[in-house]
């Protein structure tokens, strides 16, 4: 008679392949992060342009939703979380009440995320409220 070779389960977990697909997705994330600009605002486009009479406060909304205020007669762009801006908002009406504020939102942004920023800016009396867009070329 043939002596049987007893098999016992094997409980241990074989890693190799779970550290070969975390090194592979490890480089594709490193080759694609420098392609991802989250700085740049995709405005969307209208048939002409607008002409302002006054320098507006820019209320940027970034396609990752962070939020940046740039007021040109103060400096530039300053970043700022969205439990601060009511009263930043607040205190830049107080100092000039008639004022314009734009928002400059992403193409990509969800149109809630718009109307969100609007309703803080109405809640800090901001009458002047506009939408920036960028002219059509040609």
């Amino acid at each position: 008679m043939m002596a049987r070779k007893s098999r016992r389960m094997m409980s241990q977990i074989n890693v190799v392949p779970y550290i070969d697909v975390m090194l592979v997705l490890l480089v594709i994330f490193m080759v694609t992060a420098p392609m991802i600009n989250p700085g740049q605002v995709d405005l969307p486009s209208v048939g002409q342009n607008l002409a302002q009479s006054q320098d507006p406060v820019q209320v940027i909304l970034h396609r990752d939703g962070s939020l940046s205020v740039l007021d040109g007669q103060k400096g530039g762009e300053e970043g700022i979380p969205h439990e601060r801006l009511l009263e930043r908002m607040v205190a830049l009406h107080r100092a000039e009440p008639e004022r314009p504020v734009v928002i400059a939102a992403d193409r990509n942004v969800r149109y809630e995320a718009v109307m969100q920023l609007m309703d803080v800016l109405k809640q800090a009396n901001i009458q002047r409220i506009g939408l920036l867009a960028r002219g059509r070329s040609g």
